[in-house]
Parts: structure tokens; C-alpha cells; sequence
């Protein structure tokens, strides 16, 4: 069944007056499962007097049945409102702004939940009523949300990029161990703004005691950056910096077909995450940058890369790098090189991280026979084979 309609839409595909007033839709119309990406909605901000942020339904409009969209301000705005205040309590309807878009993600999911049956529907409902209500958060610093080079990138960085060979990427990097790259990336006043939104951000989450998904199964503390808008921004640092620099050092690994990524922040502390233990990313490519904050230990320790069959083989001596942490530089790496972090023994940090991956690398990999080039245990095996083979040959 549609979420756009329960009914016969056919008998009520317009509004009508009657003595200037407005005669509305059944209330037994539903929202729709998607938000319609196309549709600019109306502001809101004239209206005075209201129980729910203007914000909120200009949010929830890309919500309704398309028959709606076309509809007067009016008709919707009372559309959503009536759905509005069915779902929440009268001692709950206030004007504070986290408590309003816990109200609409409780309304607008039960509303699309009574229709949607599958569980997979469900999560994709509540994954894009979660994106759509989040976008009314009023951030702190708009232009975070937008990818200004100048103000997020040092000036180094950002030459060696628009250069764009592998002379002018070397120029700004270290490589202590072979595929760890390590530079300055990030202006000091980007760290500062990021790490005040993400703040921001949990502050909404404790008071609404709204259920976040965090960073990945082995981060307890931390926050998923794209959860509230900055999916644009993350997806052009990949596309224009990232991406560029990963075709020269990861072509082997899909470096130059990054298409999506997994942005998110974690927390290191003695009442956050401690320490990070022995793993894989899931990532072709990643990325790990310091925020900042003051703090001693969290070393990360890496330890050769690894295919799937080799991920547990033991560790050779030239494999070995501790890296300390310093705030504005990245660490640069593949998904698949081996590492953890050691325990943060003083203070908090907290590092952005940038999971880059490639579907067209994922696609060939599942028909990949031969060992593979990138992980260093494969080729080692690779290598002992071939000088079997030779001595073999030799002494016949």
C-alpha cells in the first residue's frame, strides 16, 4: 500500500473553500515513504503564534502526497499540523526546538511504520525522516556546511592538490612506513567550528534522549557526520582532495573510482573511548585527521597490510609504526592496513575520520582469483613460490 494515500485519491485530489475556509484532505491520508528531492517548500517564518518551529514544517513538507505539493501554503501547513498534534501530548507541545523534532520523527514514523510492513522499508523511512528532521537543527557555524577550501585546508595542502602530481603531493608528506602518508591538512578554525557543532549536536541528542547511530561497532562515543548535513562537504573533500592523491598512491585498491564515504568523529578519553583495539577499516581508503583538544597517549600503531585470508598472520619487523597524534594533520592509509589506538592516558581528543570507497572495486574483488597485489602477506607468499620454483628448476 502507498504511504501517499489510504484512500481513493481520485475523490480528493484538490481542496476547496467553503465561505473562505479551507476544506482539507481526509485525515486518513498518510505521508509518503521518500521525500520528494525535487520539491522546494514553502517558508513559514511569517506565521506567528505557533505551536512548532516554522523550520519543522518546512522540513516535513517534502513529506506529503505529491497530490498535496501543488496545494496552497495553508492546506499544508494545517495538513501537517493536524498530523503534528495527533502524535504528541499536550503537556509535550512547547516551542524548544529539540523537543519539537523529537515530536515529528515520533509522528512521522508511526505514521509511515503503520503502512510499511517490511522491516526494510521501515529503516529506510526512519533513516530518511531522520536526515530530513535533523536539517532543522539550526547550526552554529553555516559555513561548515559548504566545502571553502581557504577556510578548511592550509594553504600547502590545498597547492599541492590543484598541482596535482605525485612531486607536488611528496612535497607536503611524510611517509615513515611504506602507504602511511602523514601531512598537515586542517586550519586551526575549522578544528575549533567542527568540534563546537559536534558538541552542539550531542547536546541535542542527550536533552531528546534521541537514539544515534554511532560511528561504527567499535566506538561507543562519537557521531555520524553526515546525520546532521555535512554529506555534501565530506563527499567534495573526498572528490576534489582526497580522490586525487589516492589515484597516485592506491590506484590498486580503487583509489581513483572513490564514490561514496562514511564521515564521523570519535571521542578518546577517561569517560569516552579509551582506547581502539587490533582492526580493518571498511574503507578502500582512509582517512584520519586530529581535531584537537588536549590530551597525552592515543598513539595509533599500524601493522602491515592484509587481504581477508592474511588479516591474522603475524606482523614483520619493517611493518611497525607508531604514530602520535597532532592537531590540524592526517593520517592517510589503506582500509586495510592493520591498526589500533593506544589507550588516551590524560585529557580528551577527538579526530575526524573519512572512510573513501569504491564500488567498482568491490565489484571486481568478488571475482578476484589470483593473490592480491596490495596485501604485503599474498605477495611474500607470492615471492617464496617463485624462488621454490627457481631453485626447483636449478637443481634439475
Amino acid at each position: 500500500m502507498a504511504l501517499e494515500a489510504s484512500i481513493d485519491r481520485r475523490n480528493h485530489a484538490q481542496s476547496a473553500t467553503t465561505n473562505g475556509a479551507v476544506v482539507l484532505p481526509p485525515a486518513s491520508y498518510r505521508l509518503r515513504l521518500n521525500p520528494s528531492s525535487e520539491h522546494k517548500p514553502d517558508s513559514y517564518d511569517d506565521l506567528h503564534q505557533l505551536e512548532f518551529t516554522p523550520l519543522l514544517f518546512s522540513s516535513l513538507e517534502r513529506y506529503l502526497p505529491p497530490t498535496m505539493l501543488s496545494m496552497s501554503r495553508d492546506v499544508k501547513f494545517q495538513y501537517m499540523r493536524d498530523i503534528l498534534m495527533k502524535y504528541s501530548r499536550d503537556g509535550e507541545r512547547t516551542r524548544e526546538k529539540d523537543v519539537l523534532l523529537w515530536q515529528v520523527i515520533c509522528a512521522t514514523i508511526q505514521s509511515a511504520v503503520s503502512v510499511v510492513g517490511s522491516e526494510a522499508q521501515r529503516v529506510q523511512t526512519e533513516d530518511n525522516i531522520k536526515l530530513s528532521v535533523l536539517s532543522s537543527l539550526q547550526p552554529l557555524h553555516r559555513e561548515l556546511f559548504t566545502m571553502h577550501a581557504p577556510s578548511v585546508l592550509v594553504p600547502a595542502f590545498v597547492k599541492a592538490v590543484r598541482d596535482n602530481t605525485e612531486a607536488s603531493f611528496r612535497s607536503i608528506m611524510a611517509e615513515p612506513i611504506p602507504g602511511i602518508y602523514t601531512f598537515e591538512m586542517l586550519q586551526p578554525r575549522f578544528c575549533e567550528m567542527l568540534l563546537s557543532e559536534v558538541e552542539n549536536f550531542e547536546r541535542w541528542v542527550h536533552d531528546t534522549r534521541f537514539r544515534i547511530m554511532r560511528p561504527n561497532t567499535m566506538n561507543k562515543f562519537g557521531a555520524v557526520l553526515d546525520d546532521f548535513g555535512l554529506e555534501a562537504m565530506l563527499d567534495k573533500l573526498m572528490n576534489d582532495f582526497i580522490r586525487p592523491i589516492s589515484k597516485v598512491f592506491f590506484p590498486e585498491v580503487g583509489g581513483s573510482t572513490l564514490d561514496s564515504h562514511h564521515g564521523f568523529v570519535v571521542e578518546y578519553g577517561m569517560d569516552r573511548d579509551v582506547e581502539l583495539g587490533f582492526h580493518v577499516d571498511d574503507s578502500e581508503v582512509t582517512l584520519n585527521v586530529c581535531l584537537g583538544r588536549e590530551f597525552s597517549g592515543g598513539e595509533l600503531f599500524f601493522r602491515g597490510v592484509r587481504c581477508d585470508k592474511h588479516v591474522n598472520t603475524e606482523t614483520q619487523s619493517e611493518e611497525i609504526l607508531d604514530y602520535s597524534h597532532v592537531p590540524g594533520y592526517a593520517v592517510l592509509h589503506r582500509g586495510r592496513h592493520r591498526h589500533g589506538a593506544r589507550a588516551t592516558t590524560s585529557g580528551s581528543r577527538v579526530n575526524l575520520l573519512v572512510w573513501c570507497r569504491s564500488s567498482v572495486f568491490r565489484e571486481l574483488k568478488k571475482y578476484q582469483k589470483e593473490c592480491s597485489s596490495w596485501c604485503a602477506e599474498c605477495q611474500r607468499e607470492k615471492k617464496e613460490r617463485q624462488c621454490f620454483s627457481i631453485a626447483a628448476t636449478k637443481q634439475v
